[in-house]
């Protein structure tokens, strides 16, 4: 049987492309950002994209779009800015998170749209700092109100499943989600393995080189593995690193949208594609618009190997 689900904050496609691996059908994407949605659109090319902002969508519309086709199930990835601890100016009252900040509020349109459509399951993906303090209680409350009580606060590692970057997650659903870790984590040279040095002449989509002007050609090749050129503050005081060389041996840091990695060899900024290695997505994948944008839509997404692991989970689940 073939399952089919729709994808609420789907930016590039990197939570559909796990479930596609895995023989589901995406119907519809929302996704308000135009280049996002141009990659979206441009890689599956048979699913039908929205480009509006959630908040204006009704359940209603959808049903309109997909002419009362049966959807199995909603993925979703609302906005992080409110809740991660990389955001140094989120709110300090985690309640003003999700009823203040208009990023954070955005879970709740997800919530909205999964209660009027009441799907088979879902899953709704966030960083764990989604369920700090009372976090956890109010969002149970929201779903309550839609009509659904029972949920799983499911926290996952990217990296435990093949993933070759540590990623730590919640994904929140109405199935306890419980995945097998594998025996060795995957590292960089793994991930980077067969990738030659960026040239047009390989004709590997987002594999050209980096402007690297605003820094010093001779801070990048001195600098060790796991060091960094630039350190900022996040919440609570914490500091974070970019423009990190990357150790080889080991698996990459979390990739985010405005972080950049050196490479671990060549005295350079990795390339988009080098970081979509890091997140899993094969060469096959194409990003659109502009080289910032196109690391955003990499670093935002949730990987598809861990996507695909959720969904075959999932398949799994219903068969019994």
């Amino acid at each position: 049987m073939k399952y089919t689900f729709i994808d609420l904050f789907s930016g590039a496609g990197g939570f559909s492309l796990g479930f596609k691996m895995a023989g589901y059908i995406p119907l519809l994407a929302i996704e308000k950002d135009f280049n996002a949605a141009e990659t979206y659109s441009q890689n599956f090319n048979e699913t039908y994209v929205l480009k509006r902002d959630i908040r204006s969508v009704h359940s209603l519309d959808i049903e309109r779009i997909l002419k009362n086709k049966r959807i199995d199930g909603i993925i979703a990835s609302p906005p992080c800015e409110a809740f991660t601890v990389a955001n140094e100016n989120r709110q300090r009252d985690e309640i003003e998170r999700l009823y203040g900040d208009p990023r954070g509020m955005l879970t709740l349109d997800a919530i909205r749209l999964i209660g009027d459509l009441q799907p088979d399951w879902f899953v709704l993906e966030n960083v764990v700092g989604l369920m700090e303090g009372q976090l956890k209680k109010y969002l149970k409350e929201e779903f309550s109100r839609v009509g659904i009580q029972n949920i799983y606060f499911n926290v996952l590692n990217a990296e435990n499943v093949g993933v070759p970057s540590q990623r730590r997650r919640v994904f929140i659903s109405n199935v306890k989600i419980t995945l097998p870790h594998i025996n060795q984590l995957i590292s960089v040279k793994e991930a980077f393995f067969s990738l030659p040095e960026p040239d047009p002449i390989h004709g590997i989509p987002n594999h050209i080189y980096v402007d690297s002007s605003k820094m010093s050609n001779t801070r990048i090749s001195t600098l060790k593995p796991t060091r960094a050129l630039v350190h900022y503050r996040g919440a609570n005081k914490r500091y974070f690193k970019n423009y990190q060389r990357l150790d080889l041996e080991h698996i990459a840091p979390t990739v985010m949208g405005k972080k950049r990695f050196i490479h671990p060899i060549a005295p350079r900024i990795c390339t988009v594609r080098e970081h979509a290695r890091l997140m899993s997505y094969p060469d096959t994948f194409v990003f659109y618009g502009s080289i910032e944008s196109q690391f955003n839509q990499v670093g935002e997404s949730v990987p598809p190997l861990l996507s695909f692991c959720i969904a075959r989970f999932l398949k799994k689940k219903m068969k019994n």
